[in-house]
């Protein structure tokens, strides 16, 4: 109809790996109804966002219009797609809809945060479709690393546009659909092919999951001491073949992490394993000879409280590693976590533990498409359009002439840029403010509300708690006192730190006029420029200062 428009805007996701969080709009412009696809997390590190436990996309903007939003979709079971729901679900009130595995992990979530369970729907994959509004959805079955991955089907007034989700072309998957390339290749016009980018610069083809397995069976059977491995929980068949591999050897299995035990039993609940070997308890573990144990832990990014981690540190949950063991990593580290996995290889080294991952030994294979199976996919898909997304600003934009090279005509829209595939090409029409929340202990904390950036500050440059008493006659009583948190206790001077500070503000209390002292702002602005300033000349730092402001009643 003449004045309506088709939208796709990202407010997680496009410009990043994780966090994904995607819209789709169809309307006038400014009564469009929408739904969403997916609700993701990403991870905090220690150096960018220190003490936040989650980062989630902004939801500000369409919870402002949570009444133009008909449904939820949710791809796959991937906390960087579903790890959100429990938490933002209050603002947006609507429905859930996912595939058997996945819905039950959302379950699982939403429980934990008070709610039922009948938030989320299951539906079945296509031909089963959903009703939203403008738009009619179903679950299209996609190879991943995650069981029941889909991608999503989405029919407009418009035209039809396939969000592929995460994906990667995988005909022997071990659990899950394998990739259909009939199905792929049968779905008629599509208007846009909304597209996984991750691993846009990897130029050969995507391997299979079942080709890990008989290079992990030799090595764990080689292996003389006891053998611990990592891989993603969510990560099912690698889980499987890790434990066949153990039990092919010998050993007894030992799942260490509270993810990796629910996946497995989420598995097993709805039917994804039929058969997975038997496992012992930590407990039990204790008394079997080290070198008939394997340890499957959770923890492959470098979790710091994770089983990997505590392993390396020492102990977890009574079991520890020693010179002989060996670690394997069965998983690529995502971009940014490289520090976080070092820190735990270097530890583990130090114990005499030898460590396998995917550099030294062909022990995993991404879940993602690489450059020729993207190239697959569109010629399958034939779109009108191509929208890349999942990935960091240079792989969407490198899959961006990826499709304009294969005559695909395709546009760059990370987060926060809204398109409009109404048209003949797709086209930018409008900018709305995207940003992060950060989940700091239980509370919810914009990345612009300064709780962060605070603590960053005073981590880098220490902090002074300056305390001044002033008596009823507005005069100060008493020397001032100072205390020191993350700061060195001599400076240049070589004399304490806290006593120069309390020297230098007992100075300036001593020469401060009647109005300044009188008026607490200008009182609390002095002195922290002299404090920041001293310590400057003392340490070289200019730390965050609290001035502590007492009166006596008159």
């Amino acid at each position: 109809m003449a004045g309506e428009r088709l939208v796709y805007l990202p407010l997680g996701g496009a410009g990043e790996v994780g966090m994904n969080m995607y819209l789709y709009g169809y309307g006038r412009k400014g009564s469009e109804r929408f739904i969403l696809v997916d609700m993701g997390v990403t991870f905090p590190d220690m150096d960018s966002t220190p003490g936040v436990d989650l980062i989630f996309p902004d939801i500000e903007w369409i919870a402002d219009r949570a009444d133009q939003l008909d449904a939820i979709f949710i791809t796959h079971a991937h906390e960087d797609h579903v790890g959100a729901v429990g938490h933002l679900y209050e603002r947006l009130k609507a429905p859930i809809y996912a595939r058997k595995f996945t819905a039950h992990i959302a379950r699982l979530k939403m429980e934990e945060h008070g709610y039922d369970g009948s938030e989320i729907e299951t539906i079945g994959a296509m031909p089963e479709q959903v009703k939203a509004g403008p738009f009619t959805v179903g679950f299209q079955p996609i190879s991943h690393s995650i069981p029941e991955s889909s991608a999503l089907i989405i029919d407009t007034p418009d035209g039809r546009v396939v969000h592929t989700g995460d994906f990667k072309i995988d005909e022997t998957p071990i659990l899950g659909e394998p990739f259909d390339r009939q199905a792929w290749g049968d779905l008629g016009p599509v208007k846009a092919l909304v597209c996984d980018s991750t691993n846009v610069f990897s130029m050969h083809p995507g391997r299979s999951e079942v080709t890990v397995g008989p290079n992990i069976e030799k090595i764990v059977a080689e292996a003389q001491g006891m053998v611990v491995a990592t891989t993603f929980a969510s990560n099912i068949a690698r889980v499987k073949t890790l434990a066949d591999a153990g039990i092919a050897a010998g050993r007894s299995i030992v799942l260490l992490g509270r993810a990796m035990k629910r996946m497995i039993e989420a598995g097993v609940a709805t039917g994804v394993i039929t058969e997975f070997p038997s496992t012992v308890s930590p407990e039990e573990a204790r008394d079997i000879p080290r070198a008939n144990l394997m340890l499957l832990a959770t923890g492959s990014q470098g979790e710091r409280r994770a089983a990997s981690a505590q392993l390396s540190r020492g102990k977890y949950q009574g079991l520890s590693l020693k010179e002989g063991d060996l670690f394997l990593f069965s998983s690529k580290t995502i971009p940014g976590n490289e520090t976080s996995v070092g820190r735990i290889v270097n530890a583990l080294s130090e114990m005499g533990v030898d460590v396998i991952d995917d550099k030294l030994a062909d022990i995993h294979v991404s879940g993602h498409a690489n450059r020729p199976d993207l190239q697959e996919m569109h010629a399958l898909v034939k779109p009108q359009f191509l929208i890349p997304m999942h990935g960091e600003h240079r792989m969407l934009r490198e899959h961006a002439k990826l499709g304009e090279a294969g005559g695909i005509a395709s546009v760059v829209a990370p987060n926060g840029t809204m398109v409009s595939l109404s048209g003949n090409r797709p086209e930018v029409v409008e900018f709305v403010d995207t940003g992060r929340l950060y989940l700091d202990g239980s509370v919810q904390v914009g990345a612009l509300d300064g709780v962060v950036r605070d603590r960053i500050r005073m981590a880098l440059n220490g902090s002074v708690v300056v305390g001044v008493l002033i008596d009823e006659e507005d005069e100060p009583l008493s020397d001032a006192w100072v205390e020191l948190r993350g700061l060195p206790e001599t400076g240049r001077s070589k004399a304490p730190l806290a006593d120069v500070l309390e020297e230098e503000v007992g100075q300036f209390l001593g020469r401060a006029n009647r109005k300044t002292v009188m008026d607490d702002a200008k009182l609390e602005e002095q002195i922290s420029r002299i404090v920041r300033q001293s310590s400057n000349d003392e340490i070289g730092k200019k730390p965050e200062v609290t001035v502590l402001i007492s009166r006596l009643a008159v």
